[in-house]
């Protein structure tokens, strides 16, 4: 395994560094602002003006749709190669957005690339690809354990030439964004099919179709995340045309199998990228502190916490480098147990570092003056997302024990 990167992937993260060190950095506070003025104005879930202002600059600057492998609508980067980029934007909640990276599009977007019908492919991803509108994900439901997806009630029932849904979500993140257009939704087609597994399916819902109703928002660790928010959703005798299905009946897991290996592992680099800043932050808090006579950066506490942070965010970086170079070379299937083995320890990690990084800061730590609060947020929210922490453990102990079961 080589993991020094390419000339071209050195070249993007320069690029992709200065932009963030000319228009990302300089505009936080003024998206958070613009985030708040809009709802000081009654709808919190409108356009973020910053946003909408620096994507033409990204695009211009050839940092577009950088998770795509497929050169057709991506740049064409592996896994591996999009690894340190990802990272880098990630370091910025909301900087995905400006290079038309951000989940749960991306998911959505190599769905259709991957599955869609070239219909599918003009409608939806054509202005996905093209940053116009947004999109969501309706998967989990607040009736079921939805960590087992074959739990999963929604109906999706044929009725000539329409299909039929209906059902109750929630957490279908960005769902509330003015420019969400439409929903990629999972459901059941089949429910008495003896194989579980071909029981559901996936189906393409625009958000505006008679039926489909917002019901409210819901919070995360108490704070609405406007303007994406993650609501719960009903969709009550929803029609859509039959073309709206994507792939075709019963073929829902092998769909989901196929978008979420990519998705965690976007996750978990965009978690180290924001676990590394944490600890610069808290280096630079540390190192302009004083208490009890001398820097905080010399008390040996702090000095154990910088070393331990720096030996995780390393080990958990070189692991996801590891599960994207097997993902690039053998497939996500045969690189399941190192995506599942990821999704367990960056979130974990990064909980960890950006925990003391907010201990080092104090009070400041929890307010909106710093990026550690959102930043604790979404590596905890991570630990359930794309499945929790549970399941992928038990999915590596499963794997790590076949070779013991299977003796004769």
């Amino acid at each position: 395994m080589d993991f020094e990167f390419s000339d071209r992937v050195k070249d993007l993260q320069k690029r992709l560094n200065d932009f963030m060190e000319e228009y990302i950095y300089p505009n936080e506070r003024t998206y958070h602002e613009q985030v708040r003025e809009n709802a000081a104005k009654g709808n919190p879930y409108a356009v973020v003006p910053i946003i909408e202002e620096l994507k033409p600059k990204a695009r211009a600057a050839g940092l577009w749709n950088l998770f795509l492998p497929d050169s057709e609508y991506g740049a064409g980067l592996t896994n591996l190669e999009y690894a340190p980029l990802a990272e880098i934007m990630g370091r910025v909640m909301w900087s995905s957005e400006v290079f038309n990276c951000a989940a749960p599009d991306t998911g959505n977007m190599e769905v259709l690339a991957r599955y869609g019908s070239e219909e599918q492919k003009e409608k939806w991803l054509k202005p996905l690809l093209n940053g116009e509108i947004r999109s969501a994900f309706a998967m989990t439901e607040p009736a079921v354990a939805s960590s087992d997806a074959t739990n999963i009630q929604c109906e999706i029932r044929r009725e000539g030439d329409e299909y039929v849904i209906n059902g109750r979500k929630w957490f279908s993140s960005g769902a509330c964004n003015e420019r969400t257009k439409f929903f990629i939704l999972m459901g059941k087609t089949d429910p008495d099919n003896p194989d579980r597994y071909r029981q559901q399916s996936m189906i393409i819902v625009p958000k505006d179709t008679p039926g489909v109703k917002i019901v409210r928002d819901m919070s995360v660790f108490g704070s609405y995340h406007a303007p994406k928010g993650h609501p719960e959703v009903l969709f009550d005798n929803v029609r859509v045309p039959a073309s709206n299905i994507i792939l075709g009946e019963g073929r829902g897991f092998e769909i989901a199998q196929g978008r979420l290996g990519p998705g965690r592992i976007h996750h978990c680099m965009r978690v180290i990228g924001q676990a590394e800043r944490a600890l610069e932050l808290m280096c630079q808090r540390l190192a302009s502190r004083v208490a009890f006579g001398k820097p905080l950066s010399e008390q040996g506490v702090w000095r154990e916490r910088i070393a331990e942070s720096r030996i995780l965010i390393d080990q958990a970086r070189f692991l996801v480098l590891h599960a994207a170079y097997k993902m690039d070379k053998v497939g996500n299937k045969e690189a399941r147990k190192e995506i599942a083995m990821i999704k367990v320890a960056a979130p974990n990690m990064a909980c960890k570092v950006i925990d003391w990084a907010i201990q080092a800061y104090g009070a400041a730590g929890y307010t909106d003056d710093f990026p550690l609060a959102s930043m604790y947020v979404y590596a905890r929210h991570l630990r359930t997302a794309d499945g929790p922490d549970e399941v992928h453990r038990n999915s590596i102990a499963k794997l790590e024990l076949r070779p013991y079961l299977n003796r004769e």
